[in-house]
């Protein structure tokens, strides 16, 4: 750094510690050296960056100005807290980046390469998943797996001295699990894998398991079964339905009332914010509120309707006037009923297209699943006609 700069600013930093002190200062004299400053310091600064242009001008490793490639060396340096600092002087202040940090730029015209740390940070739509595959269970066994059920339980009935009592039959079903392909792949050219390898890794890694996340989830919701899991409303004959016309507090009471005792524990609410908070508000006869949100552990807001636990989604609509019998808007179930089976899950793999020179990351999942019991379920949807 120019000998003469490094004074300039010390003595900025100076009149800044005068200035902010309690001592008697001569502010007009202040001002005034201070405009000689910047004035001295902007000319010293675009002396040094026209003679800076003219190395970069005379680079031997490449022509128009260009540098080759560096290695993974050199960029690292851009990831120190040296390099940060000094990347934050240039963009609040204009101070030009260092020249052992310029290694790194590939033109003459880049004023200053951002940092990794800083880059890393993108940003993104953020979507709402995570809630519900950890109520569901979860089994990997081989395609093929059947689980029995049964929709009959024996019956003990009172019988006189010496007497017997009917015979009952114990009538099996089965639920078989098959296996679908899910697969999530993201491309990114040979020459953005180079520039922003260390910035967007996480970042793409993570976009490929919130991508499988939400599409498991979503399946387990409202999946068709064809080519994917059968999701918990894919048939509105099973379980019991309530058509909706306004929400209230008679909404809430009818579709509790159509839980069965025995499925009470463990049965929630699922629905989506919007659903939730127009339920905000309402009171019962006794002025209790409907709905209450809590702060649960480690401040997580616990939403509750009438005592029963809510489970948020995306995967549903909005209640509203226009909703048909066939529009499912919320419902309640023991989410542990549906079970979801993965017998083949590879995380990440990376490789080469040899055609356009993309390095693609896939990650793939066979997986199946499907509602067990739907004792509990209890679906709310429109009330006009399909």
């Amino acid at each position: 750094m120019n000998k003469r700069l490094f004074e300039i600013r010390s003595r900025k930093e100076e009149i800044r510690a005068a200035l902010q002190g309690d001592g008697k200062v001569d502010l007009k004299a202040l001002q005034e050296e201070l405009r000689k400053l910047d004035a001295e310091q902007k000319e010293i600064e675009e002396r040094e960056k026209i003679a800076e242009g003219i190395n970069l001008g005379n680079n031997p490793e490449g022509v128009h100005g260009r540098r080759k490639p560096q290695d993974n060396g050199a960029a690292a340096g851009i990831d120190s807290d040296e390099y940060r600092k000094a990347f934050m002087n240039y963009v609040v202040r204009g101070i030009t980046i260092p020249a052992e940090f310029r290694g790194a730029t590939t033109t003459t015209d880049a004023g200053a390469l951002i940092p990794p740390t800083t880059l890393n940070r993108v940003i993104e739509k953020l979507r709402t998943y995570g809630n519900i595959l950890p109520l569901v269970t979860r089994t990997a066994y081989k395609s093929g797996l059947a689980i029995p059920t049964a929709d009959v339980k024996p019956v003990a009935t009172w019988v006189a001295e010496g007497a017997t009592s009917d015979k009952q039959e114990k009538t099996l079903g089965t639920v078989t699990f098959s296996h679908f392909k899910l697969r999530c792949a993201v491309a990114v050219t040979l020459e953005s894998e180079y520039m922003t390898l260390s910035a967007f890794e996480d970042t793409i890694v993570s976009n490929i398991a919130e991508a499988m996340a939400v599409a498991l989830e979503e399946a387990i919701i409202k999946g068709t079964g064809s080519g994917q899991p059968t999701g918990i409303i894919k048939d509105l004959t099973k379980g019991s339905a309530l058509s909706v016309t306004k929400l209230g507090l008679d909404t809430i009471t009818g579709a509790e009332g159509k839980v069965p005792q025995a499925y009470e524990a463990g049965a929630v609410w699922v629905m989506t914010k919007g659903t939730f908070m127009q339920f905000m508000g309402m009171t019962d006869s006794a002025g209790q509120p409907i709905a209450r949100v809590n702060a649960g552990v480690n401040g997580v807001p616990e939403r509750v309707l009438l005592g029963r636990n809510v489970v948020l989604c995306d995967y549903l609509p909005d209640f509203s006037a226009a909703l048909t019998k066939s529009d499912v808007f919320a419902f309640i179930y023991r989410m542990k009923d549906y079970v979801l089976n993965t017998n083949y899950n590879v995380s990440m793999k990376v490789y080469e297209d040899n055609d356009t020179d993309d390095l693609v990351r896939k990650s793939i999942m066979i997986a199946d699943g499907r509602p067990v019991d739907f004792n509990s379920l209890v679906l709310l949807t429109g009330n006009k006609a399909a």
